[in-house]
C-alpha cells in the first residue's frame, strides 16, 4: 500500500529483543456525537486542521470516528446512525482532506475490537477503576452535578474498558504521536503502559506513543458560563452549532450571559460570561490577538457589552457560515459520503490486518 496510510515495513516486523525503529504515525479520534458546536470546532477541528497542514506528507494521519466508544453508554440506534453521518459531513465541511487524512469509521475495522481484547488480557482492573474516564462519562449521562454522585452500580464492562479500546485504537496503526487535550493525557499513559507490557510479554511490535498536548480553547455555555458548551444542554441557546444560520448565531450571542458592569475587561474568574465571548473572538481572530488585547481595544473604543456582542456576531458568522453551506452541500451528496467512508475503510483495513497478523503470531493464535 502506498500513500500516507502505508503498509508496515519489513524493519517493523519481528525481532524480539532488538531495537525497533518506528516511522512517525499520527492518530486522532472523535466521537460521533451529532453535529458539532463552536466549542468542538475550536477545541478539536481547528487544531486538527493545523496538524493536517503542518505534518510532512510522508507522515500518515489517521482520524477515526469512534462509534464503538459511543455505545459504551446507551444510544438510540436511529440517532446514532444519523450522528455518525453528521460527524463525517462536519469533518469534511470543516476542511479535513480525505486524500491526506485516513478518515474512517472505527466500527468498519473489526481489528480495533480484536486488539482491544488482547490488551484486555493485560490490563489491570484496579488501574482501570482508578481512571477518571468512566466516572466522567457516567456523570454526564446521568446529568449528575459531580462525579461523586456516580454509583458503580451503573458501571458496565464496556465503559470500564473504554481506555483499553482507546489504546487499541492508537496501537493498531503503530501510532507514535497522539494529539490530546490536557485532560486526556491519562488515557495515553495507559496506551504506553499496555504497549510496554505487550512488548515485554510477547515481542516488541508496538511503539510507545508520545503525547502531543494540543492547546485548545475551553469554550463555555453562553447561558451558564460556569459550564462547558455542550450538545447535551437542554437549552439550545447555550451553544452555537456549526449548522446554525446567521440569524440564529446573532440571537444566541445577543442573549449570551454577561454582567451589569459596562466596562470591557478580560477576567475569566470574576467575569466568566464576558471572558468567554472575548475568548471566542480571540480564537477566531485573523490577527491572532489575545483576549486581553481585544478587551483593551474594546474598552479604548468605549464599547459596552452590546457593541462587543455585535462585533463577535460578525466574526463568528464569517467563520461558520462557509462551513454551514459546505455541510449542507455534502449532506445532499450521499454518494460522496459513502465513497469517503469506503475509501477510509479500504485504506486502513490493510494496515490493521498486518498489525493483527503480527499480534496473533507472537501470542500463538496464528493459523496452525
Amino acid at each position: 500500500m502506498t500513500g500516507p496510510c502505508r503498509s508496515l515495513s519489513s524493519s517493523e516486523r519481528k525481532g524480539k529483543g532488538k531495537e525497533k525503529h518506528f516511522d512517525p504515525v499520527i492518530f486522532s479520534g472523535i466521537q460521533p456525537t451529532g453535529t458539532p458546536h463552536l466549542g468542538n470546532f475550536l477545541g478539536f477541528f481547528l487544531p486538527y486542521l493545523d496538524l493536517q497542514r503542518s505534518s510532512p506528507p510522508s507522515v500518515p494521519l489517521y482520524l477515526s470516528i469512534v462509534g464503538l466508544h459511543a455505545i459504551t453508554l446507551p444510544q438510540d440506534p436511529v440517532q446514532l446512525r444519523q450522528d455518525r453521518r453528521n460527524m463525517l459531513a462536519s469533518l469534511l465541511a470543516c476542511g479535513v482532506d480525505p486524500e491526506r487524512t485516513c478518515l474512517y469509521f472505527q466500527e468498519d475495522i473489526p481489528e480495533h475490537a480484536e486488539l482491544a481484547w488482547y490488551l484486555n488480557t493485560l490490563a489491570p482492573v484496579g488501574l482501570l477503576r482508578r481512571m477518571t474516564t468512566w466516572k466522567a462519562r457516567l456523570a454526564v449521562s446521568k446529568n449528575a452535578n459531580s462525579e461523586d454522585e456516580v454509583s458503580e452500580a451503573d458501571l458496565r464492562l464496556g465503559l470500564l474498558a473504554y481506555p483499553v479500546l482507546q489504546a487499541a485504537d492508537v496501537l493498531l496503526y503503530k501510532s507514535t504521536i497522539v494529539p490530546v487535550g490536557e485532560d486526556q493525557s491519562q488515557h495515553l499513559e495507559l496506551s504506553r503502559t499496555l504497549a510496554e507490557t505487550f512488548n515485554r510479554t510477547f515481542s516488541p511490535i508496538f511503539p510507545l506513543p508520545q503525547t502531543r498536548i494540543v492547546p485548545s480553547k475551553r469554550i463555555l455555555s453562553l447561558r451558564d458560563p460556569y459550564q462547558k458548551m455542550s450538545k447535551s444542554s437542554p437549552d439550545a441557546k447555550s451553544r452555537i452549532g456549526l449548522t446554525d444560520t446567521p440569524g440564529q448565531i446573532s440571537k444566541k450571542i445577543r442573549s449570551a450571559v454577561t454582567d451589569s458592569d459596562p466596562t470591557i475587561t478580560y477576567d475569566p474568574v470574576g467575569r466568566p460570561g464576558l471572558a468567554n465571548l472575548l475568548l471566542i473572538w480571540s480564537a477566531l481572530d485573523k490577527a491572532g490577538r489575545s483576549p486581553e488585547v481585544l478587551a483593551d481595544m474594546a474598552r479604548e473604543e468605549g464599547w459596552g457589552s452590546a457593541r462587543l456582542k455585535e462585533e463577535i456576531e460578525g466574526v463568528v458568522i464569517e467563520r461558520i457560515e462557509p462551513v454551514r453551506k459546505e455541510y449542507e452541500r455534502i449532506q445532499g451528496d450521499v454518494g460522496y459520503l459513502q465513497e469517503v467512508a469506503k475509501k477510509g475503510r479500504d485504506r486502513t483495513r490493510g494496515v490493521a490486518r498486518k498489525t493483527m497478523d503480527e499480534v496473533r503470531d507472537v501470542v500463538g493464535l496464528s493459523p496452525i
